[in-house]
């Protein structure tokens, strides 16, 4: 019924990599076939190249905009497939005959803009794509609404469609807390860094560490390591770039808590990964967070160290945030299943073909 376009991902998958790995493995293989750019064995895909994710920058990023103007459309030719499901908002927009479902997961590059050459594409050309699509995917109630409300995509193109975990991959392991705090995701600025690493230097344990999974940033990465230097905790600070999925299972089930108190979340991933582990979540009251943590976490202001720092105090000082996450946390995650989110996206697919 359709092509699901997997150009965004690459061989170390974060974000958008996930989403669309998880969407290869969940829909059905017979009706559904994938644009495979790292040769995951999955049945009926067809290969592409590799080097347009992510992985590979701002070069890998353009490539990928050339690919799907050009080179896309004729493998929608060739397949005899009119819908093209893709994992973010990029779809081909000159040819004729291409009908797009495409995923959005928020608007946080127009929510906190930077300059750089991204800027235009996020100004110009995503608020096409999402205008020409039949279909927008939305992952959050949160983001449904902030697409309409500040690009006006009429409410009757938008279909909240939550992500997913793998319960195979994420689970509760019998396994003893230690004691650091953790962090998962790029150094963007909207992840609210500068305020994780002053929350957690009003804590004043020697002992805890604050483990920092994420891709680095050209410019932010230097001036977070220079604060922690100037916090007097750098010591106390783990930079790690990327992590296995086995080590991330290992690190979400061994951490006192997950702080993710973001200005902004379109979903918020590590969230629900971190619960889907009966892990402690520390949230910030901003975004899809709230949504879909609901009342098993820990809601901060994230404007607030203060507020970050004395939730972060509680985990360590009261044992019942630990056994209460331990319950709370998986079956909050359960409501979010990947194979709820395939179901979700076939029957949209039935509906268009």
């Amino acid at each position: 019924m359709a092509l699901l376009n997997g150009s965004p991902l690459g061989q170390r998958p974060t974000g958008i990599g996930v989403v669309t790995l998880a969407l290869a493995k969940a829909l059905c293989h017979e009706r559904v076939t994938f644009l495979d750019p790292v040769a995951t064995g999955r049945p009926n895909s067809l290969a592409i190249p590799g080097n347009l994710s992510m992985d590979h920058g701002r070069k890998g990023h353009l490539r990928r905009l050339l690919w799907t103007q050009n080179q896309l459309p004729g493998l929608l030719k060739k397949t005899g497939t009119s819908l093209l499901l893709s994992p973010l908002p990029e779809a081909p927009m000159l040819r004729r005959g291409v009908r797009s479902i495409v995923l959005a997961h928020d608007l946080i590059p127009l929510r906190f803009p930077r300059p750089g050459p991204l800027l235009a594409y996020h100004l110009a050309y995503v608020p096409l794509v999402l205008h020409q699509a039949e279909r927008v995917l939305c992952n959050s109630e949160a983001t449904a609404r902030e697409i309409h409300h500040w690009l006006r995509v009429p409410l009757r193109k938008l279909i909240t469609v939550p992500l997913g975990f793998d319960p195979g991959q994420l689970r509760p392991l019998d396994v003893p807390r230690q004691p650091f705090f953790l962090v998962l995701g790029r150094h963007d600025y909207h992840k609210n860094l500068p305020r994780i690493l002053r929350a957690f230097a009003r804590i004043a344990d020697p002992d805890m560490t604050l483990k920092l999974v994420g891709s680095p940033h050209a410019y932010l990465t230097a001036k977070l390591k220079h604060l922690a230097a100037r916090l007097r905790i750098a010591h106390q600070c783990q930079w790690i770039h990327w992590v296995s999925d086995a080590e991330r299972l290992r690190l979400l089930n061994t951490a006192k808590a997950l702080v993710m108190p973001s200005l902004w979340e379109g979903f918020g991933l590590p969230a629900l990964e971190a619960m889907a582990c009966g892990t402690p979540v520390i949230a910030g009251q901003a975004g899809a967070l709230p949504e879909i943590v609901g009342s098993a976490g820990l809601l901060v202001d994230p404007t607030n160290p203060s507020h970050i720092a004395e939730a972060m105090a509680d985990v360590l000082s009261d044992n019942t945030i630990e056994r209460q996450a331990r319950y709370a946390g998986p079956n909050r995650a359960a409501l979010f299943r990947w194979d709820n989110t395939a179901q979700q996206v076939e029957a949209l697919l039935e509906e268009l073909a």
